[in-house]
């Protein structure tokens, strides 16, 4: 006798995508089927009437949970405030910009499922952006890489298994970093390639200043918890 597949949450930041949340719902309801449990949308004083097609979501489909934050906190606090409320025994994080496919989302939870590994990141290919801004992404990444000991390609997009959500909820610290985080835990890690599709919602909203600030506040996130570590 085979056991059910266990249940997922996908827990999406939502800024500024009231244009693709609806595509993406769909498209997660189509790749997963019964396997998902539960869809948490996590509304980060969304100013262009994301919050609206949150609510109209919900009403129609129970499976969506609506997380409003009063202001915003950015894109990994927001991650944050979802998992603290997400259920599934895996969880999985992912934008709402349809970049990452959400076609790809069984890959990941497969790869985790037969070998045991607590995250499963979609490892970024293709040029889903400029080459400047692929280049120092790369870099970023690289270093990130080295400090905090995931997958060179990571990013957010990514399955978690119930062990590591609650590892990373517990965790305090400065201005939280996911990817950064993640690494810090020391549960296994790995990731699957995974094609990027180009934005079709208007530009990032990671400006050139804004991917800095992201990058330092991974480092020093990662500093603190080595340093944190040291001092125990």
């Amino acid at each position: 006798m085979t056991s059910e597949p266990a249940r997922v949450s996908v827990v999406v930041p939502v800024y500024r995508n009231a244009r693709t949340l609806r595509e993406l719902h769909r498209r997660l309801g189509l790749a997963l089927g019964p396997r998902l449990d539960e869809l948490v949308l996590v509304d980060d004083a969304c100013p262009d009437g994301s919050r609206e097609v949150i609510g109209e979501l919900a009403k129609d489909d129970p499976r969506v949970r609506p997380v409003r934050l009063r202001s915003n906190l950015g894109q990994h606090a927001a991650v944050l405030a979802g998992l603290r409320q997400a259920t599934g025994a895996w969880v999985v994080v992912m934008d709402a910009d349809l970049q990452d496919p959400p076609e790809a989302v069984p890959l990941l939870l497969e790869r985790g499922e037969q070998d045991d590994i607590a995250a499963v990141f979609g490892g970024r290919r293709g040029r889903y952006q400029s080459k400047s801004r692929l280049v120092t992404s790369r870099l970023y990444k690289r270093v990130q890489s080295l400090l905090a000991g995931v997958p060179a390609d990571a990013g957010t997009f990514v399955a978690l298994s119930r062990p590591m959500v609650d590892r990373l909820t517990a965790m305090g610290g400065p201005a939280p970093s996911l990817v950064a985080m993640i690494g810090c835990t020391g549960l296994p890690l790995t990731s699957v390639p995974v094609e990027r599709a180009s934005r079709t919602d208007g530009p990032s909203a990671y400006s050139h200043a804004a991917r800095i600030a992201s990058a330092w506040r991974a480092v020093r996130w990662i500093l603190w918890w080595r340093v944190r570590g040291v001092l125990r």
